[in-house]
């Protein structure tokens, strides 16, 4: 009984992205009363879901991370949104990709570990550096998003065959700008997520730093944001070599958030 209502809430869940899917496509589409509809639809489905998941217990299976990272993606999307001009344009892109990722987290779902902490008694700087890594991942994702964009227009430029896709993503500069300011958010809070991260550690055993996957994949992905960062404001890097930067930094931290619970809640069980 509990199986078969924890499927029938993932796939509400992941219903309630598909009307943005739908709108983004349309032939002339608008930031208009439809588009905002489908956009609080996709924030409320998998917001209740991840609510009714977490709201006495953090879950730390693959399932829960990836719809926590669909929920955080999609209202960060909702802000860019509502504070860019054209920032909205990049939803044809953005919104299927939480549909695969919400498709895959309702895949694990039923097989999900369900051991977590209780958030009543959780401490304030674990509540935190949970909230930064969460916060930092969809900034990342979103900026993955908006950089594969960049790639599709630069791509379109080069060849001179604007495509369908391309006619309605954001040009190639507001790609790359929406890109680097995501990409600056992230590294900071990133920033205050490590910090966070070795106050925990050190309260717990006295080390500063403990050196597993986790950490280094972190640090790798600040370095790699960092750098290209320092490479875009003081030689302009841009196109795709600045694209491919964005996705390796993507995929490190990846590889460090749902990764890690898919080689623990998967592989290794």
């Amino acid at each position: 009984m509990v199986m078969h209502q924890s499927l029938v809430f993932g796939l509400s869940a992941l219903t309630a992205l598909i009307p943005l899917a739908l709108v983004s496509r349309r032939h002339e589409p608008a930031q208009d009363r439809i588009f905002w509809a489908a956009v609080l639809v996709s924030i409320a489905g998998p917001g209740a879901w991840v609510f009714v998941q977490m709201v006495e217990t953090w879950q730390t299976g693959l399932s829960s991370a990836l719809w926590v990272t669909v929920m955080a993606s999609t209202i960060i999307f909702a802000f860019i949104a509502a504070l860019s001009q054209n920032g909205w344009r990049i939803a044809p892109l953005f919104a299927p990709y939480m549909i695969i990722l919400a498709g895959l987290a309702l895949i694990w779902q039923q097989g999900q570990i369900t051991d977590g902490h209780d958030t009543r008694v959780m401490a304030r700087w674990v509540q935190i550096h949970i909230m930064t890594s969460v916060l930092t991942y969809a900034l990342v994702t979103v900026a993955g998003v908006s950089s594969f964009g960049a790639f599709v227009q630069e791509k379109a430029l080069k060849t001179k065959q604007p495509t369908a896709l391309s006619r309605l993503l954001p040009s190639l500069t507001e790609c790359e700008s929406l890109t680097v300011r995501l990409l600056a958010i992230a590294a900071a809070t990133l920033a205050i997520g490590l910090m966070t991260g070795i106050a925990i550690q050190y309260s717990d055993n006295s080390q500063v730093l403990r050196w597993d996957h986790k950490t280094v994949l972190s640090l790798t992905s600040f370095a790699v944001i960092l750098a290209l960062l320092f490479a875009h404001f003081q030689s302009g890097l841009r196109g795709r070599l600045a694209a491919r930067f964005v996705l390796l930094a993507y995929l490190l931290m990846s590889l460090g958030y749902p990764g890690v619970k898919f080689v623990t809640d998967v592989l290794l069980r």
